[in-house]
């Protein structure tokens, strides 16, 4: 592998959930973080990127439908129509391939029996996760063997604060069961 030039070493690494943070040995300015980052995630991104191909037939319209409904929870065939700007009739449509692919199932509204609502089966939070998957998970995996689980720890918990965002919480699907 050739030398990126970057060499941060931490002086301590947690040995345990609780454990210490890691304390940075070389003194590293954010001017001179900046261009090495870049670097690094460029070669990480090229590295570990998925390499399968198209990432699925899906249309956008139906990957729009699902998205939307991740974000919204279930709602009627009308309201997602209203909601993505659609003909009801497309929407139903696009609802309707996507239930007999498994990816969407109806069910009673119970506050209101007279309603049906369309909401992600398992296997549809499933599908939104594969077509948001930019990484090859068996690359990540094969990469993160040749660290410790310390070394992971720190990265993970590293990248965390650098994004200044926590994991987000896996969206319910049907049933109300995480997927």
């Amino acid at each position: 592998m050739p030398d990126d030039g970057v060499r941060v070493t931490p002086s301590e690494l947690p040995t345990q959930p609780d454990g210490p943070r890691v304390q940075q040995v070389d003194a590293l300015t954010a001017e001179a973080f900046a261009p090495a980052f870049e670097q690094l995630y460029a070669r990480a991104f090229l590295q570990l990127h998925r390499r399968d191909g198209k990432r699925s037939a899906m249309s956008g319209a139906s990957r729009a439908v699902l998205l939307h409904l991740a974000h919204t929870g279930p709602l009627t065939v009308g309201e997602a129509a209203k909601h993505l700007d659609r003909a009801q009739s497309v929407v139903s449509d696009i609802v309707t391939q996507l239930e007999q692919k498994g990816l969407l199932a109806r069910e009673s509204d119970p506050a209101d029996r007279r309603r049906t609502l369309v909401w992600l089966t398992p296997d549809g939070r499933a599908a939104l996760d594969r077509e948001r998957s930019v990484l090859s998970a068996d690359l990540v995996t094969a990469a993160a063997d040749r660290l410790t689980p310390a070394e992971r720890a720190v990265l993970l918990e590293t990248l965390r604060r650098l994004v200044g965002a926590d994991v987000p919480a896996p969206v319910p699907t049907l049933g109300g069961d995480p997927a």
